[in-house]
């Protein structure tokens, strides 16, 4: 199939409204557009020196939760929650009730993904793992009575307050499970030679072109994208997420899926994701590169200025790079010292611009690692 030639799929008729029925995927896909070519060139390079970056950054660990929390905010407030990236690190008994069901949402997806990842050691790339990060994804939130772990067994529907006033209907529920099956097999055929970047990036349409689940499909749908790299070894590490690239300009976002759909324009899609995975990937590096920077700072700051705490400094801040929201409690633990040397230690931090306390507390403060979050922003 030339992409150039594609067809999207077509209408059918459903009760007093039509829905969208996409053609499969599972095919060898070729093109002629040569600028597909250089941009799919450019993002296997960018994510290339990701790898390399990454096999060079001691305790890369230390950087992928932070990645993840970025991932879980901003995928999730594409969806419509507020909460920030300070926010999601912080304990639950911290957060205001009106603002905990959003908390929720992000913990939720920052856990669906953590499990997703390691369940992968284990499990291939299928519709049960996704179906296992949906479940963990709606427990306990907005959409727990939204089957939670399955394909929808009813018609839905993107935009609008209704099936009749509706931006999009995805195909009616009998279709979906062959449907998923298609991209399933799609995304594991060795049997035709797709570019790995050009079949996530057709599979990414064609997931949330069919929206199997009755909530959640775009959080797992961007999630998708991640777990196949990283299946793939493609990504060594994951720390390449594309929630940014959407969010900076949703309506793009959403107006290049649609354009596929309503005018077979699957090429224009995937300039555009292509474009995505190599501004992001080179982001990334970038991060990591600041990161770097940042630890070898302030690890020097800490030891003219720590004296006979150098030690307990610098295991603070190396705790700090893996949490970056602590408490006086917390210290103490974390670097054997009595509650005293504790709060003299984080008033050290705080007197650096190491730390800001953010409770507004006089007694439990919490206090956040606010350079380094700044590099995820």
């Amino acid at each position: 199939m030339e992409i150039e030639a594609y067809k999207s799929g077509r209408f059918e008729k459903g009760f007093n409204y039509s829905y969208f029925v996409p053609e499969l995927i599972n095919r060898q896909w070729e093109w002629k557009d040569p600028l597909l070519g250089t941009l799919l060139e450019k993002a296997s390079i960018s994510l290339g020196e990701l790898n390399s970056f990454a096999r060079l950054v001691p305790n890369i660990d230390l950087f992928i939760q932070l990645h993840v929390t970025k991932e879980a905010v901003i995928s999730s407030r594409i969806e419509g929650t507020q909460t920030n990236i300070a926010e999601a690190l912080m304990p639950e008994e911290e957060i205001s009730p009106e603002r905990r069901n959003d908390w929720l949402e992000v913990r939720n997806y920052s856990e669906a993904m953590k499990n997703a990842l390691i369940e992968l050691e284990q499990l291939p790339l299928s519709s049960r793992l996704l179906c296992k990060a949906h479940e963990r994804l709606l427990a306990g939130v907005r959409g727990e009575h939204k089957m939670p772990g399955e394909f929808r067994h009813s018609q839905n529907w993107i935009g609008g307050a209704s099936l009749s006033d509706a931006i999009f209907i995805p195909p009616a529920d009998s279709y979906v499970n062959d449907l998923m099956g298609d991209l399933e097999k799609f995304l594991h055929n060795e049997g035709i030679h797709v570019p790995a970047l050009v079949r996530i990036g057709i599979a990414h349409y064609q997931f949330e072109t069919i929206h199997p689940f009755l909530d959640g499909n775009g959080r797992i749908g961007r999630l998708l994208i991640t777990l196949y790299l990283v299946s793939q070894r493609i990504l060594h590490q994951p720390l390449l997420y594309l929630s940014a690239f959407f969010e900076r300009n949703k309506s793009l976002y959403y107006d290049n899926l649609t354009r596929v759909r309503e005018k077979n324009d699957l090429m224009h899609w995937l300039k555009y994701f292509l474009t995505g995975l190599d501004e992001t990937a080179r982001q990334a590096s970038n991060t990591l590169s600041d990161v770097l920077k940042l630890k070898l700072r302030l690890e020097n700051a800490l030891c003219s200025v720590a004296g006979r705490r150098t030690n307990s400094a610098l295991v603070l801040l190396s705790h700090l790079f893996k949490g970056p929201v602590i408490s006086v409690k917390q210290a103490k633990v974390v670097c054997d010292l009595s509650t005293k040397a504790a709060n003299d230690l984080i008033g050290l931090f705080v007197q650096q611009g190491i730390l800001k306390e953010i409770s507004g507390k006089t007694r439990y403060r919490l206090f956040v690692f606010t350079p380094y979050l700044d590099l995820f922003k």
